[in-house]
């Protein structure tokens, strides 16, 4: 039959283990709740002193590798002494194991440090999912987000159907100094309009698809030698320099993009390698942890 006995000089309880769980969950589930309090609070200051520490205005603040810096050891720092405190609670308020060997001991309290950083995990994982699933997406959608913006940026805010003006296409109807514009140029509003209209369509087609074509290229020097005073060959001339500014401004948009793009994966990329390792040390100190509380525990 099981028996329970006290010696008050030791202060030692010997207990029967038959029966008696290995896991005291209610000391776990408080290590756990406790670690992700203090995960929080921990994160809440770490955005306070990072926001604190940062400056629109050039020359002030601190650099953005401080601060990628700075934001890693926080993370380190955070994860080590919320999953610290979690696991020293989980083993310092376990129950008492009477009649079980040193390597038990030192096992179960082990496990009862991982299993609070598990659970704590858990909970801020919960809590903070739309936050992780943002940050380790970034990588994925950024690239694609900021290529299909690199056409419109390119063209600066124009309108997919060509309803705004391009600076590129308003150049081309610029009169040359010391020209004379065509009598009735500045009556003809409307005409003006629509013929920049249509050629920022034709822009916009080309640019995406292949070299400006020639037929295009005669077709917009007329509109520009009618409202310019131009001779159709300068016109053409001024078309095709401005559509290959413009295209070149094309090009650099894109390698633009693709290099935010590529530094959004990167940084995505790390930031998944340093939460890795900073929960990776957070289960190691929580279980090392919790055998400091456990002895503790037993010592008393």
């Amino acid at each position: 039959m099981p028996t329970n006995a006290i010696d008050l000089d030791d202060r030692v309880l010997s207990v029967d283990a038959a029966g008696l769980s290995a896991v005291s969950w209610p000391a776990v589930l408080a290590g756990a709740v406790a670690a992700a309090a203090l995960s929080l609070i921990l994160l809440v200051l770490g955005t306070g002193l990072g926001l604190s520490a940062m400056s629109p205005w050039s020359g002030s603040g601190v650099s953005a590798v401080a601060i990628s810096w700075s934001t890693i050891a926080w993370i380190v720092f955070a994860a080590l002494a919320a999953s610290g405190l979690g696991g020293y609670i989980a083993g310092r308020l376990r129950v008492r194991w009477a009649a079980v060997h040193t390597d038990e001991v030192y096992f179960r309290d082990t496990a009862h440090g991982f299993l609070a950083w598990a659970v704590a995990t858990l909970l801020t994982a919960a809590a903070l999912t739309s936050a992780i699933g943002s940050l380790l997406g970034a990588g994925v959608s950024a690239g694609a987000a900021v290529v299909a913006e690199a056409a419109p940026a390119a063209l600066a805010g124009k309108a997919r159907d060509g309803a705004q003006s391009l600076y590129e296409v308003d150049s081309l109807f610029r009169v040359p100094a010391g020209g004379v514009p065509p009598v009735g140029m500045s009556q003809d509003a409307a005409t003006k309009a629509a013929s920049r209209n249509e050629i920022g369509r034709i822009f916009d087609h080309s640019l995406r698809t292949a070299p400006l074509p020639a037929a295009d290229a005669s077709y917009i020097g007329q509109l520009v030698a009618q409202q310019t005073g131009l001779s159709q060959s300068d016109a053409e001339a001024r078309v095709n320099a401005v559509y290959t500014s413009a295209q070149q401004a094309l090009k650099e948009a894109e390698v633009k993009a693709k290099q935010a793009a590529d530094l959004a994966r990167k940084n995505a990329a790390y930031a998944s390698l340093w939460i890795f390792i900073s929960l990776l040390g957070g289960a190691f100190f929580a279980s090392l942890m919790a055998t400091v509380g456990g002895r503790r525990r037993d010592l008393i």
